[in-house]
C-alpha cells in the first residue's frame, strides 16, 4: 500500500527469506503506486526487493503508464479474466530459486466488483489446466470482495491448485487452513503498509467521507506500518502444500 508498504518490502523481505528460506515470492502490488495502480519505476523497485512476480486487480489500470511494461514484463500479472484484447497476461510460469517451475494465476471475482469481466471460475480452471501440463507447483491470487466467492473457488479448483490465497479486502482473515485435496487456503493474506488507517487510507479523510457523503480525496496513511502475508511450504514432487503460515511482521 504506497510508499509504506514498498519501504516495508524492501526492509523486510531480504531477512524474512533468509528466515524462511523463501524460493519465491509473490507480492500483490495494484496499491503499490499512491495506494493505486502499479507504475514501471515501483514496480523495478519491489523487484529489486527481492518479488519474483506481481500480480494485481481492479486498480491495475489507475496508472496510465503501467501500459507501458504490461505487455513487456511477464512477471507482472493482471486477472487473467479480462476480456479478449485487454493489454497483458493473467498467468505464467516461472522458475523459483530452486530451479522449480512455478505456475501463478491472477483471477479476479465479480461479486460486487466489476460485472464485465468473465467467470473467474471458468477462467482461472482454463488456465490451471493448461499450466499442469508444464508444473505441479500453481499458486493462485484471487481478488476479490466476497468471502464466499474466494472460498467456493478455492474449494473448485483445490484438485489442480497448490495454494489458493485471497487478496483486495485489506485485512488479513484467519481462516488459513489445508484442503482435501493438499491445496493450501486463505480468504485474505492481508496488506503491506500502514495499519493505523482504513484499510491503508488516512483515517480522518476516510472518516469525512462516511459522516458527510461528500467525495474526499484518500491519502496514504503513515503509522504503524506492517507486512501481512502467508509462507507456503510446498512438496515440489506432488505440487501439494504442506502447510500455510500467516505472517504479521511490524516496520
Amino acid at each position: 500500500m504506497g510508499s509504506p508498504g514498498r519501504v516495508a518490502v524492501n526492509k523486510l523481505l531480504p531477512e524474512l527469506k533468509k528466515e524462511y528460506n523463501l524460493d519465491f515470492v509473490i507480492a500483490n502490488a495494484e496499491n503499490a503506486a499512491g495506494g493505486s495502480g502499479i507504475t514501471p519505476r515501483v514496480s523495478q523497485e519491489l523487484f529489486e526487493s527481492g518479488v519474483s512476480v506481481l500480480t494485481s486487480g481492479d486498480h491495475i489500470w489507475k496508472k496510465s503508464d503501467v501500459f507501458d511494461i504490461i505487455d513487456q514484463d511477464e512477471r507482472i500479472l493482471r486477472p487473467i479474466n479480462f476480456p479478449s484484447g485487454a493489454p497483458g497476461r493473467g498467468a505464467g510460469i516461472f522458475v523459483a530459486k530452486n530451479g522449480n517451475k512455478v505456475g501463478v494465476v491472477n483471477v479476479q471475482g465479480r461479486v460486487f466488483m466489476d460485472g464485465l469481466l468473465e467467470c473467474p471460475f471458468k477462467a482461472s480452471r482454463q488456465a490451471l489446466e493448461t499450466l499442469a501440463k508444464d508444473t505441479k507447483i500453481i499458486i493462485v491470487d484471487i481478488h476479490a470482495e466476497a468471502t464466499s466467492e474466494k472460498v467456493a473457488l478455492g474449494w473448485y479448483l483445490q484438485d489442480l491448485a497448490s495454494a489458493v490465497v485471497g487478496t483486495h479486502t485489506h485485512i488479513q482473515t484467519a481462516d488459513e487452513k489445508i484442503l482435501p485435496s493438499g491445496c493450501a487456503y486463505i480468504t485474505d493474506v492481508g496488506m503491506t503498509g500502514p495499519y493505523d488507517s482504513v484499510i491503508g487510507r488516512r483515517i480522518e479523510d476516510v472518516l469525512k467521507r462516511f459522516l458527510t457523503a461528500v467525495p474526499t480525496r484518500f491519502e496514504v496513511a503513515t503509522d504503524d506500518v506492517q507486512l501481512h502475508g502467508v509462507v507456503l511450504d510446498i512438496d515440489d514432487k506432488t505440487g501439494k502444500a504442506k502447510s500455510i503460515v500467516r505472517l504479521q511482521k511490524k516496520l
